[in-house]
């Protein structure tokens, strides 16, 4: 298993892009206490990395620095070559432009229509008429599969379409970046299958490099290119999926055992994802 520099391998076979996202050497300390200790990743674009743990991992913390809502204590986050970590205020919120993000929960405003929600990056973020911005908006919904429901409510919404309607909302600024916060959290296997789907879709739709910080092991080895696995604060196993399953490490065979999965069969699921092709509207 490749468990030296976090280069990732070759996944399931995609034509890998250029390097994309480079964290180095990132530690964050607490008083006394280090929720991240000298954390190395390479995310190249186009790619889905899945970054996994328990409780307590250092998940959420890790989440923060990669999009600069969190500085480290030491070390590096680098978009496109550029660290990130040092920038102005104003520098970092226009590298910060260039992620998407999908909450755990949505995250949709109650009182806020579902085209007042996705619209909304655009009304914070450009100087767009109204026009224009309802326009893109709707072209967003339609690609999603969301035709006719601009007037709804969130509270009008399945969860299914709720993800939809939040992930519509994180591209409307068509960010190079889209992260996913715990998108399977609380859901039955046959919604978590959806949101797993729409992750390889988005990314095959739109050819963005997706981050998904996640507790579960069946989704990441079904839909990544490559997997960090996170155990308090650090990195202790990495690799493909493939590579993860062959690999040996008693911490990955813990989570693979727990989660009750048969893992050989993700494994060749995920090697058919070429074959699948994109299912949002043409």
């Amino acid at each position: 298993m490749n468990q030296g520099n976090g280069t990732p391998g070759n996944g399931a076979g995609r034509a890998r892009g250029s390097e994309h996202i480079v964290v180095d050497k990132v530690c964050k300390r607490f008083d006394d206490f280090y929720a991240l200790r000298d954390i190395d990743m390479r995310m190249r674009r186009g790619d889905i990395v899945v970054i996994i743990g328990g409780s307590g991992a250092g998940k959420t913390t890790l989440l923060k620095i990669l999009i600069g809502l969190e500085k480290p204590t030491s070390g590096k986050v680098c978009v496109n070559g550029r660290n990130i970590v040092d920038l102005p205020e104003l520098e970092l919120n226009k590298a910060r432009r260039k992620f998407g993000m999908v909450f755990q929960y949505s995250a949709l405003l109650d009182s806020m229509t579902v085209l007042e929600n996705v619209g909304f990056p655009l009304r914070e973020h450009t100087k767009l008429r109204d026009k224009e911005i309802r326009q893109r908006v709707l072209e967003k919904l339609s690609v999603l599969g969301l035709e006719g429901i601009e007037k709804r409510f969130p509270s009008q919404l399945s969860g299914g379409m709720r993800k939809r309607v939040a992930l519509a909302r994180a591209l409307m600024l068509e960010p190079e970046v889209v992260m996913y916060d715990e998108p399977t959290s609380g859901l039955d296997p046959i919604s978590c299958r959806m949101v797993d789907d729409l992750i390889l879709e988005t990314r095959d739709r739109f050819d963005v490099t997706s981050i998904v910080i996640s507790h579960d092991m069946a989704g990441a080895l079904r839909i990544a290119d490559y997997i960090y696995l996170l155990s308090r604060g650090v990195i202790a196993a990495q690799g493909t999926p493939s590579e993860l399953v062959s690999g040996g490490n008693e911490l990955a065979q813990q989570f693979f055992e727990s989660s009750g999965i048969a893992a050989d069969r993700l494994v060749e699921e995920h090697g058919a994802h070429e074959d699948t092709g994109v299912r949002f509207k043409p």
